[in-house]
């Protein structure tokens, strides 16, 4: 029995041991003993997100959204700071955010539904190589196809010869923000399936590759290579012109260039216009000038030009050449505090090592030209050096005249550094006033020697119905000093009008003039109504 009492006895004290060792887990852990058993720690669980927000940030802008902002929207705690986030991420790339529409979402999403239409193989058209450089950049300039591939003669670069390709396709883009110009993108299709994929090299479509002794290029043919070659890169015999946009290397990054996020342009220099404005201890000086065209009764082109001299900006060797870059944002705002319009852009400024000083004596001059309705507004431009990041801001107020369409009245009247025709290769560019090539020159100086051209528009003058001429005397008035130094009339030969549009255009030699200050006048007489006006500008001229 004693036995049995002190096997109770033991059990009793045991069961009381583990009691008291349960109570002491389950006691709050010591503040100032913490305990070091992992079980203890407390646990950082963040909830999963939502289906939607995962397939907008994995689908939806997977090639336009950038590292950062990636980032910054997965550290998002609430829905609601995501809703945020997704509203802001497309008003920054909101080509003009006073409209309700967004223009670039309503484009990228339709964007979308056009890849997964046309180029879907076996996966959707959004995953695929095409469908990913038409979503993120857009349609391109020109598509050269060759749907079923087939004979195919190598131009010179590629190594020429004849051969038979897989299906391929090449994408042109004039020009592609952090890519380069004049873009050539080359897709193969080497499976047949529709799933065009990006080319690393001109030879990915050769279907005859790898095939012996069919298929060769000119310097093969000749001995002086072999396919082999093709694989190591020595097929540059002394008849191989490559491109320089072929090499291996310029491919390659091309195409990692094609990876990255399209930039969203400039909002560094849109945020300066909106935060508070720091002083720039080294400011960056530039003019700007506003123009006004007369295009219908209420719509009026304001062309908006700024001019910086080149020893204002920083130059540095790019690719063997001296090259300066300035960033421009600009901003027009009406009286009623509405936006009407934004501009951005760059302006690139290159010289050979001999040429940069002379190039630095000269000015970059940049323009934009946009239809406004007449009323008063603000413009509001930054401008950035690239090379020192130096800033300058100017703020100006202005008008768009309203043309009565019974009143004789002119365009602003321009003094201009160059003047001429318009020819192909300005379609579209910049300074391109009717069939006149104008390029302001906004400090007025001129050299000894340099022509200063003349332009301006005249709006409703009448028209002679026995000559079928305009019935308006014009008169070029030369002043120095205040007084008249030179007179010459209009006589109106080989002008042509449009509609009740005339252009006066002319250049006056300055090699025979003074140095000093003059002023230019432009009178104009409606013999028919008897209106009368002047338009006036003053330039000087320097050795």
């Amino acid at each position: 029995m004693s036995l049995v009492k002190s096997l109770g006895k033991f059990a009793f004290m045991f069961v009381l041991i583990v009691a008291a060792a349960f109570i002491a887990v389950a006691q709050k852990p010591d503040k100032n003993n913490p305990s070091q058993d992992p079980n203890d720690k407390p646990r950082n669980v963040k909830p999963e997100l939502k289906e939607a927000y995962k397939k907008w940030v994995n689908n939806d802008v997977a090639y336009i959204i950038t590292k950062e902002e990636r980032k910054a929207f997965m550290a998002l705690v609430t829905d609601e700071e995501r809703e945020n986030f997704i509203e802001n991420f497309w008003r920054r790339r909101d080509p003009n955010p006073d409209t309700e529409e967004n223009e670039y979402r309503e484009e990228y999403y339709e964007r979308i539904a056009y890849a997964n239409e046309h180029f879907a193989s076996g996966i959707p058209g959004w995953k695929t190589d095409r469908g990913r450089t038409y979503i993120a950049w857009g349609k391109p300039d020109s598509i050269e196809s060759h749907p079923s591939g087939g004979s195919y003669d190598r131009p010179s670069y590629e190594g020429g010869g004849s051969t038979t390709t897989y299906p391929f396709e090449i994408w042109f883009y004039r020009h592609l923000d952090n890519v380069g110009d004049g873009v050539e993108i080359e897709f193969v299709d080497p499976t047949g399936t529709g799933e065009y994929r990006i080319a690393r090299n001109a030879d990915e479509k050769d279907a005859l590759k790898m095939v012996p002794g069919a298929g060769l290029t000119t310097n093969e043919e000749l001995g002086l290579s072999n396919k082999a070659d093709r694989i190591t890169g020595l097929n540059t015999g002394a008849n191989s012109y490559q491109r320089e946009q072929d090499s291996p290397f310029r491919r390659l990054e091309q195409i990692v260039a094609l990876q990255n996020p399209p930039q969203v342009k400039f909002s560094d220099l849109q945020s300066s216009l909106t935060d508070s404005p720091v002083i720039d201890n080294n400011p960056l000086a530039f003019d700007l000038r506003v123009d006004f065209f007369r295009q219908s009764d209420d719509r009026v082109i304001t062309a908006f030009t700024i001019q910086t001299t080149n020893k204002e900006l920083k130059f540095e060797e790019v690719g063997g050449l001296e090259t300066a870059r300035m960033n421009i944002f600009g901003r027009i705002t009406a009286v009623s505090g509405k936006r009407s319009g934004i501009f951005e852009d760059s302006v690139v400024t290159n010289a050979t090592a001999s040429e940069l000083a002379e190039m630095q004596d000269r000015k970059s001059v940049y323009q934009k030209a946009m239809a406004l309705s007449p009323g008063t507004y603000k413009v509001d431009v930054v401008v950035r050096d690239v090379g020192t990041g130096n800033k300058g801001i100017v703020n100006m107020g202005f008008t768009v005249p309203r043309y009565d369409d019974k009143k004789l009245s002119t365009s602003s009247l321009i003094l201009t550094s160059k003047l001429r025709s318009t020819n192909e290769r300005d379609i579209g560019q910049m300074f391109v006033i009717g069939n006149a090539k104008v390029i302001p020159n906004l400090s007025g100086v001129y050299k000894q020697g340099q022509e200063v051209g003349l332009y301006l528009q005249v709006y409703n003058a009448g028209i002679d119905q026995t000559t079928l001429r305009p019935a308006v005397d014009v008169d070029y008035i030369l002043m120095k000093g205040g007084k008249e130094i030179l007179r010459q009339s209009e006589d109106w030969a080989g002008l042509s009008d449009s509609g009740q549009r005339l252009t006066l255009a002319r250049l006056l030699p300055t090699t025979a003039m003074p140095l000093g200050d003059y002023e230019l006048k432009v009178e104009i007489k409606d013999r028919v109504s008897g209106q009368v006006i002047e338009n006036k500008g003053k330039f000087e001229i320097t050795k």
